[in-house]
């Protein structure tokens, strides 16, 4: 429920943005991004806190390699960060604005922490509905558990698709002996 929610309101912050740090002088506006920021902070922190419960891959129905995992848990780590950072940043915006701190190294700083967050997400939102698809195409079952619509899902038959999924499986293997073997090394 938490993660469909979310989805309205992070496209709602990304195509209200403001175009100018000077429509902040509209105090309306200002209290209204701050609250706004507050509360997709709030959202963000409730569905990390409540997900880390459970693990990447919950209701796979095929063995996940143990390097996909890891890629799949550092995608999700680095978009909660991401996340979290979004409304941080834009909260610190506001706090310096409101301050007289219109320029200057530290409004600079917060913006540019703002805007790359907020381009880091697109790319890491992008790379997490790619990934989803991938996975109901193949039929891990790991869709099932995050959209409730099309979860019918069996692993697939197809040879191609096997195929793509064999190579993909040892690249994670030859990723795994390359990093066991620089650690046996260190």
């Amino acid at each position: 429920m938490i993660h469909w929610c979310f989805i309205p309101l992070y496209a709602y912050g990304i195509f209200k943005q403001l175009d100018d740090l000077s429509q902040l002088e509209d105090t309306g506006l200002l209290i209204f991004e701050v609250v706004f920021a507050s509360i997709f902070l709030l959202i963000v922190l409730m569905r990390l806190f409540y997900m880390k419960r459970f693990k990447v891959f919950m209701g796979a129905n095929v063995p996940v390699h143990r390097v996909h995992k890891f890629f799949a848990k550092s995608v999700h780590i680095s978009l909660y960060a991401c996340l979290i950072l979004l409304p941080l940043t834009g909260l610190i915006i506001a706090a310096l604005f409101k301050q007289g701190i219109t320029d200057g190294p530290m409004q600079n700083i917060a913006l540019e922490l703002h805007e790359f967050s907020a381009a880091l997400s697109y790319v890491l939102i992008a790379t997490h509905i790619s990934a989803a698809i991938y996975s109901r195409i193949k039929g891990e079952g790991v869709w099932s558990s995050m959209v409730p619509v099309l979860n019918d899902e069996k692993p697939t038959e197809n040879k191609i698709i096997n195929q793509i999924a064999e190579i993909e499986n040892e690249i994670y293997v030859q990723v795994e002996k390359l990093l066991t073997r620089n650690k046996d090394s260190d």
